[in-house]
Order: structure tokens, then C-alpha cells, then sequence
């Protein structure tokens, strides 16, 4: 390219910046048959003056679409047929007594101790043996049938190590893990199969 030629492109490109920067909207007009038709060219938004507008919101508008606030009720007193038939509150087995046989050996066996506390009145302190509770919950299953899921496993047997002290506390927790299961559960807690476990 030629060096006149050059400059003229040069300066062609600069007076197109300098339109194009003091302009924010031209028109063209464009022929389409016998219609003269007007459309704006819009600049960049970058090269566009930014006018803020006034909000059409107000405090008071704001104020009201808020939502209602967060209320705390007591509804302790509206009890719901399945809460009335709950009356244990907290299970604890505290420990067990290892009853001896005739013989060495021979007939042992262990009475686990605990309380259960209720909701109304003063705690329940009874002794049972783990017969007693394996007793229980195939009663249970049997008034129960639809609800296995809910009725939990009974801690394991073990003829070997049924007297050592670390396999009775595992057999303590799994006692109280399932009588509290299904003492707070409103489905078994005023079930006659629990009264006759209880009171017999």
C-alpha cells in the first residue's frame, strides 16, 4: 500500500471512531419497494450515557409484600389420639443381677433391672429376665403382624460368654434400645400384650 493511500485509511478510520463515539443512536433509512422504512441503529451499551430512573418501589410497598414472621405456639395441651396413648417417657436399664442355680452352673441365670419413667406420675422400677422380653415381642408379632418392621431385634444369645460382663452390658444396651422402641411408639405402649408384660 501506498503511503498516501495508507494515510487515508488511517484518517477514514479515525473520523468513523469519532462519529461513532459522539453518536449514541443514528437512523438509516432503508428502501423496500415503494416503503421507506426507519430502524435505529443502537450504539454499544458501553458508549451509552447510564441514567439512573427512580424506583417505582417503596418502603411502605416493601414493608407489606413481606412475609408474615415465624410464631411459636404451644399446642402441648391438643394431644392427638396416638399422643394420649403414649405415657412412658425415658427407659434406663441400670443392672442386672446374676441369680444363681441348685448347682454350679447349672439353672443360672441373669434378672435385668430397670425404670421406666412416664409422663405423668413417678417412675416404674420392675426385674425381668431376657425370656421375658423374647416372650414379649413374639407377642407382638403375633397382635402385631402388619408391623415387624417396627418391633426391633433382641440382642443375641450366647451359651458360651452369657455370664461375661462385656457381652451382658452389649445384652443391657439391646434391652433398652427395644423396650424404649416400643414403649414410645403409640401403636404398642397401651396395648394389652404390654400391661400383661408390665403387670404380671
Amino acid at each position: 500500500m501506498e503511503p498516501d493511500q495508507r494515510a487515508d485509511a488511517v484518517a477514514r478510520e479515525q473520523q468513523t471512531l469519532a462519529v461513532a463515539a459522539t453518536t449514541t443512536t443514528t437512523t438509516t433509512t432503508l428502501l423496500s419497494g415503494d416503503l421507506h422504512q426507519r430502524e435505529p441503529i443502537v450504539s454499544p451499551p458501553y458508549w451509552q450515557k447510564h441514567l439512573r430512573s427512580d424506583s417505582s418501589w417503596s418502603f411502605t410497598t416493601v414493608d407489606r409484600s413481606r412475609p408474615a414472621p415465624i410464631r411459636l405456639e404451644d399446642n402441648t395441651e391438643e394431644w392427638t389420639e396416638q399422643s394420649r396413648a403414649l405415657w412412658a417417657r425415658h427407659v434406663v436399664f441400670s443392672d442386672y443381677t446374676v441369680i444363681s442355680g441348685s448347682a454350679p452352673g447349672i439353672g443360672a441365670y441373669v434378672v435385668w433391672n430397670f425404670t421406666i419413667e412416664t409422663v405423668k406420675g413417678g417412675p416404674i422400677t420392675l426385674r425381668k429376665r431376657y425370656s421375658e422380653f423374647d416372650k414379649l415381642r413374639k407377642n407382638l408379632l403375633r397382635t402385631f403382624p402388619l408391623s415387624e418392621a417396627a418391633i426391633p431385634e433382641l440382642p443375641r444369645k450366647s451359651v458360651i460368654s452369657r455370664f461375661q460382663t462385656k457381652f451382658l452390658e452389649q445384652r443391657k444396651e439391646g434391652l433398652e434400645h427395644f423396650l424404649t422402641c416400643i414403649l414410645l411408639n403409640p401403636e404398642f405402649s397401651s396395648c394389652p400384650v404390654i400391661k400383661d408384660f408390665l403387670f404380671c
